[in-house]
């Protein structure tokens, strides 16, 4: 069995208009839900194996927080530049490539592509957007992550910030 737990970045703060897409901080919303959903996860789940983040700084300061809460080691984040404004497509190709030896992934992504690609891994529910902060954990009857496939995943549960407001 491997488990793959996305999770979409937190809200990030549009403030500054100089700043780059990709350089863009998390906004004081978004800090009090990555806070708030990676103590939810750190108390109900087990830690993952491996942590994946894309190099945008949202995304990556939402992976150091949810780390840092289950005290996983920060330097062992994988960041990947291919994560960012990725596709549901190339998210899967992320996913079909990691170690065999990790049974439990953790991926901090972006929408579209994480919203698309869950749709795609199960047909257990639709979402038509992922909120910020959210994250959908799906389960594979698999024991290769290259065996993961269109509508084989099962959700295990999903999680969204509006939900403890």
């Amino acid at each position: 069995m491997k488990q793959l737990i996305l999770v979409r970045h937190a809200k990030s703060d549009w403030g500054d208009e100089g700043l780059k897409d990709i350089d863009r901080p998390l906004s004081p919303r978004g800090n009090a839900d990555a806070y708030t959903m990676s103590e939810w996860y750190t108390k109900k789940h087990k830690i993952p194996d491996t942590i994946i983040s894309s190099d945008a700084t949202r995304a990556l300061s939402t992976a150091m927080v949810f780390a840092r809460s289950m005290n996983f080691p920060t330097n062992d984040i994988t960041i990947l530049q291919q994560v960012y404004e990725s596709t549901a497509k190339t998210l899967k190709d992320v996913v079909i490539q990691i170690d065999n030896g990790h049974e439990s992934a953790m991926i901090f992504c972006h929408n579209p592509g994480v919203t698309n690609l869950v749709n795609e891994l199960t047909d257990d529910l639709f979402f038509e957007e992922l909120p910020t902060c959210a994250i959908v954990a799906l389960e594979f009857d698999v024991k290769n992550w290259r065996e993961v496939a269109s509508k084989k995943g099962k959700i295990l549960f999903n999680q969204f910030p509006k939900e403890f407001k």
